[in-house]
């Protein structure tokens, strides 16, 4: 079922030309919402400051190419990435000596690979294209016909949230972002993974709550951290960056600036707990949205989670990272561990003790008043809630106190009920 969902997913959410505003981004978060229903979208206006930053203005486009001889030799509706991103308007016709100043090209990954380029805060243009096209047309010298159809207005910048509510308000966040045109593995892994993480918390029974954000990267974070940053200060527990998970290679983590903060322990807890080896990098080669919320001033408990890291591999920021690129196995892999990672989380829950000394069960009817009288299976239910209670000194997690006591997993998260219930222990 998850691989026909993702390969069906795919296939409509690939074409679409996103970018960090406008309506590709807002057609990309309807699709993923049609599942789950619980994809709320807020915004901010444009030119509102968020920060240091502004957020920038609408950025349409209509099309764009470049023309030899009246043929279209380079075309934006052939391919999105052959267009530098937030490029203004142009018409004009250039010789290739003044052509090429606008034209990117790599040289070290496929010959006729196209690379992906922005602008989005300077007023410029330019087109990406092929080493195969940019030889071909340098064997042409004048008359080409450059032509940019776009335009920018005032809107907002939206970014989409899912919320699924626990027992407790304390916050854990899996942000993704969703603004980059056709590229599969660095763009749409993530969001693909993360709406299938909404459909599995939405069927369980959780105690933390959960937060799925879909952002524009760099600005939809900075811009939700600017209107969440006070409740995000108070109640996040722990937060992670998915990024780059539908490839085959190994898993990777980039850790917090001091890899120490909860979301670093449970995740490198999670990976030894599978025994599953994975890639470590330091939080300098950092890159995505953990740049913002482990930024000074916010310092909140985030780390990241991909397979091959951005920028590592030969087809990031490429037409090659194509829906080929990207492997059904791979994704499935990456949702299956994160849901490892939430049951761990899931069982981090720290309880101590309310009160001194034992508590009084029998005025609670969780021990018999008559013990001599009492049915043995009742006996042994109290001595479990004492034994549980006993460690109960904000030093073990739900998990270690299983082990300690020699309960199931589930016999201990009841007995956690029944104690915070009755108001025996809070958490730590």
């Amino acid at each position: 079922m998850t691989t026909s969902y993702f390969k069906k997913e795919l296939k409509k959410l690939f074409p679409i030309n996103r970018s960090i505003t406008g309506k590709g981004f807002l057609d990309s978060i309807k699709i993923l919402n049609s599942s789950s229903k619980i994809i709320k979208i807020s915004k901010i206006a444009s030119r509102k400051k968020v920060f240091d930053w502004r957020v920038p203005m609408v950025w349409n486009i209509n099309d764009a190419y470049i023309s030899y001889n009246g043929i279209r030799i380079v075309d934006f509706k052939k391919n999105n990435l052959h267009l530098v991103g937030y490029s203004k308007s142009v018409n004009k016709t250039l010789n290739f000596k003044n052509l090429k100043k606008k034209l990117i090209t790599v040289k070290k990954i496929d010959y006729d690979a196209i690379p992906y380029a922005t602008s989005y805060y300077k007023k410029d243009w330019g087109f990406c294209v092929s080493r195969k096209q940019f030889d071909k047309m340098s064997k042409f010298k004048r008359n080409f016909k450059v032509c940019i159809d776009s335009n920018f207005k005032k809107g907002n910048l939206f970014w989409g949230e899912a919320l699924i509510k626990g027992q407790s308000k304390k916050t854990v966040i899996f942000s993704t972002y969703l603004c980059h045109p056709s590229m599969a593995n660095n763009e749409l892994s993530g969001p693909l993974v993360c709406n299938q993480l909404i459909k599995f918390l939405i069927k369980r029974k959780n105690y933390y709550s959960y937060r799925i954000l879909f952002l524009p990267e760099t600005i939809g974070a900075i811009s939700y951290l600017a209107k969440n940053f006070n409740f995000l200060k108070k109640n996040l527990l722990c937060g992670f960056v998915i990024s780059c998970v539908g490839d085959k290679g190994r898993f990777s983590k980039i850790n917090s600036k001091y890899n120490s903060n909860f979301a670093d322990k449970i995740l490198n807890e999670t990976f030894r707990s599978k025994k599953i080896k994975f890639n470590e990098y330091s939080y300098l080669d950092r890159g995505s949205d953990e740049r913002q919320f482990c930024s000074p001033l916010i310092n909140l408990p985030f780390c990241t989670i991909t397979r091959s890291k951005f920028e590592t591999y030969k087809e990031y920021h490429t037409s090659k990272d194509d829906i080929n690129f990207v492997s059904t196995k791979s994704l499935n892999q990456s949702v299956n561990f994160l849901k490892n990672l939430i049951k761990k989380i899931e069982l981090s829950i720290i309880p101590i003790s309310n009160i001194k000394c034992e508590p009084m069960l029998s005025k609670r009817n969780l021990y018999p008043s008559n013990r001599a009288c009492s049915k043995q299976s009742y006996v042994k239910k109290s001595k479990e809630i004492l034994d549980f209670f006993s460690y109960c000194d904000g030093t073990n997690n739900l998990n270690q106190l299983s082990k300690i006591t020699k309960l199931t997993i589930h016999k201990t998260k009841k007995i956690f009920c029944i104690l915070k219930e009755n108001k025996i222990i809070k958490v730590y």
